[in-house]
């Protein structure tokens, strides 16, 4: 049997694991960009692995991959911070439903929030987003990206392709 506190222990619990991997997954992200930043020139060329991967230093305008840099001023950031608001406002609603989730898709959600506030902080601070890393083959080189997307990508992709169960009921099944 449990205890009325410890069944109240078990959300804030999982909110603090979502807390602390969202301000992780900042911290990596603004730590990487800041060295990039002090690192390279933009355009600046790195191969860390020939045929594959390189470091670059490039600035998007626009949201994800690019979509809407194109877009006159003003009505740029109108896109960008309606597409902004819809996407954490969905994301918080998730997080809120997280109670009936798995662990591993609540990390992943707050990886995903981590990811989205980073690029957040670059577009408050710079007016632009940070990206460097540079994903390639051939000639078709992947749009260019960061820590933030990367944890935002992986994290969709656990919740929507992860295990689907909800945690374990406290109550023993009876027979």
């Amino acid at each position: 049997m449990t205890s009325p506190s410890s069944s109240h222990s078990q959300p804030r619990h999982k909110y603090l694991l979502v807390i602390i991997v969202a301000v992780v997954t900042i911290v990596i992200d603004q730590i990487s960009k800041h060295l990039i930043l002090q690192s390279f020139r933009p355009g600046e060329i790195l191969p860390v692995i020939p045929g594959l991967f390189n470091l670059t230093l490039t600035f998007n305008f626009g949201a994800a991959f690019g979509l809407w840099s194109n877009l006159p001023p003003g009505w740029r950031e109108f896109a960008l911070g309606a597409s902004i608001t819809v996407a954490l406002s969905v994301l918080f609603y998730f997080l809120k439903q997280s109670g009936q989730r798995s662990s591993l898709s609540q990390v992943s959600l707050a990886a995903v929030l981590g990811g989205a506030l980073g690029n957040v902080l670059d577009r408050m601070q710079h007016g632009y987003v940070i990206d460097f890393l540079d994903a390639y083959w051939g000639n078709y080189h992947w749009p260019a990206f960061n820590i933030a997307d990367s944890a935002i990508v992986v994290g969709v992709a656990i919740v929507v392709l992860g295990p689907q169960h909800t945690p374990t009921s406290n109550h023993t099944p009876t027979t």
